[in-house]
C-alpha cells in the first residue's frame, strides 16, 4: 500500500524566523529513503486551536500525520493535548516514561520540577517511542486510518528519534521493503538532467526515478518496492545502468557523498598524491579535500599564490608570463600547476586563477572566468572556466569542485 505524509511543525518560534525548521527537511529526506508521499508541510504557532484546524486539515490529505515540537514540560508545550482531542484519545499517565524521567534528572544531578511529568502524559493505547536522547518521549498511534507519530522539536532529538525509533515503526507499515540507490552528477541542472531523462522517468513505475537539484549538479534517486531489499536492487539495477548510459561522463558516483570524496578514494585507490596552487579559490580546494577524513593519505600541501610575487617567488611562474599574459590566463594556470608539482613533490597539482569579482580585473577579464591547469607526469591541461557573472562566493565555490572534477576526469581516464 502506497502512503502519504503529512509534517505538522507546531512552534511560534518558526513562524517567527527565530529558527529554521530543520526537521522537517530532515525527516522529509527519511521519508523518501521509505518511499513515503511527502506533500505539504505545515508550521503552526503554540495555539491548541490552531493545531486542531491544521490536524483536521491534514488527516483528509495524508493517511500518515508527522508532527515536531510541543511535547515539552512549559504550558506551551500542548502538541500532545490538541492532536488527543482531535483523535478523541484520553491522556494518561504512563509510569515508565516517568521513571525514564527521573533516571535522566538523577543522571545529569537535578531535581525533577513537577511539570516534566506532563511529559509522561501520553494518548491511551499508544505506541511510546522512547527517547534516550532527552525527556519528552515520543509517541505513535493509529485512529481512523490515520498514523500518527509525534517527535520532539530539539533537532537533535528529532533526528535520533526520528531514525531509530519513527523509521522502524514506519517500515511496519509497508509491505516488504523499499531500497534505493542515488546516482550523482556533476555539472549539470536538474532541467537539463529532467531532459534527457524524461522519457525513462515516464515509462517508469516501480522503480521509480526522481532528480533532486544540488549546488554541483543533479542527484537522481532511484527507488524500488519489492518483497525483498535483494529483489528490489535487481529492479534498480538495469535503471542505474540507464542513466549511466544516458548521463555518461557527468556521473561521479553512485551512493557517494561529494566530488572531493570522490577524488580521495581514486586517489587512494591509485596510490597518487595530490598538491593544489590556487589564488582565486584562496586556498578552497585544499579546504574540500582535507575536511574529509583520511585526506593526509593524498594531499601534500597546497600554495595559495594570491599575489603575483609569491606565483613567482614560490611556484616558480615566470616573470615574463605574468607580464606579457596577466595573472588570470592559461598559461599562468599551466605554470601554477607545475611549479606546484615540484614544490610539492606530489603526483597531481591542480591550479585555480581567475577573477571572483565584484570587478573585473584591469586587463578587461570579466567577473567568473577562470583557468584551472592540471599537471601530471611531464604533461599539463588548462580548462576555461566560466562561471559567469555570480556572487563572489559562488565563483569560488564552483571553480573548486570544477577543478576537482578535472583531478576526477584524469584519475578516470576521461582526459
Amino acid at each position: 500500500m502506497s502512503h502519504t505524509a503529512e509534517l505538522i511543525a507546531v512552534g511560534t518560534e518558526l513562524l517567527l524566523g527565530s529558527i529554521a525548521n530543520t526537521d522537517a527537511q530532515m525527516i522529509s529526506q527519511g521519508l523518501s529513503e521509505l518511499g513515503i508521499n511527502v506533500y505539504y508541510h505545515t508550521v503552526v504557532g503554540d495555539n491548541p486551536e490552531r493545531v486542531r484546524q491544521a490536524v483536521d486539515i491534514a488527516r483528509n490529505r495524508a493517511d500518515i500525520l508527522i508532527t515536531t515540537g510541543g511535547l515539552g514540560p512549559t504550558c506551551d508545550d500542548l502538541t500532545k493535548v490538541a492532536i488527543a482531542e482531535a483523535f478523541g484519545k484520553k491522556l494518561v499517565f504512563h509510569e515508565p516514561s516517568a521513571q525514564r524521567i527521573r533516571d535522566r534528572f538523577a543522571a545529569m544531578e537535578r531535581p525533577v520540577t513537577e511539570n516534566n511529568y506532563q511529559q509522561a502524559m501520553l494518548p491511551e493505547g499508544c505506541t511510546v517511542l522512547d527517547n534516550d536522547w532527552g525527556t519528552a518521549p515520543g509517541v505513535a498511534f493509529e485512529a481512523d486510518g490515520t498514523h500518527v507519530i509525534m517527535l520532539p522539536g530539539p533537532p537533535r532529538e528529532c533526528e535520533m528519534m526520528f531514525r531509530h525509533r519513527a523509521m522502524p515503526y514506519l517500515q511496519a507499515l509497508s509491505d516488504g521493503v523499499i531500497a534505493s540507490r542515488t546516482v550523482k552528477t556533476f555539472g549539470i541542472g536538474e532541467s537539463a538532467a529532467e531532459a534527457l531523462l524524461r522519457d525513462l522517468m515516464n515509462a517508469l513505475h516501480n522503480p521509480t526515478l526522481a532528480p533532486y537539484a544540488k549546488p554541483t549538479g543533479t542527484e537522481l534517486r532511484i527507488t524500488a518496492h519489492a518483497p525483498t531489499r535483494e529483489e528490489a536492487l535487481a529492479l534498480i539495477a538495469p535503471v542505474e545502468q540507464q542513466v549511466k548510459e544516458i548521463l555518461g561522463d557527468r556521473v561521479i558516483g553512485v551512493d557517494v557523498n561529494s566530488l572531493e570524496e570522490v577524488c580521495l578514494a581514486l586517489l587512494k585507490e591509485k596510490g597518487l598524491t595530490l598538491g593544489t596552487a590556487e589564488s582565486c579559490t584562496g586556498g578552497l580546494i585544499a579546504k574540500l579535500i582535507t575536511d574529509l577524513p583520511g585526506s593526509s593519505a593524498v594531499l601534500k600541501g597546497g600554495v595559495v599564490s594570491y599575489t603575483d610575487s609569491v606565483k613567482a617567488g614560490v611556484l616558480g611562474v615566470p616573470q615574463d608570463l605574468l607580464d606579457q599574459y596577466g595573472a588570470v590566463s592559461p598559461q599562468v594556470a599551466e605554470a601554477m600547476a607545475r611549479g606546484a608539482k615540484q614544490v610539492l613533490g606530489c603526483d597531481i597539482a591542480v591550479s585555480a586563477t581567475g577573477i571572483a569579482g565584484p570587478d573585473s580585473d584591469d586587463r578587461g577579464n570579466p567577473v567568473g572566468l577562470v583557468y584551472l591547469g592540471l599537471a601530471y607526469e611531464d604533461q599539463c591541461v588548462v580548462k576555461e572556466f566560466h562561471a559567469g557573472k555570480v556572487a563572489r562566493e559562488r565563483v569560488r565555490r564552483m571553480s573548486a569542485h570544477t577543478a576537482l572534477d578535472l583531478v576526477r576526469r584524469y584519475l578516470t581516464g576521461l582526459l
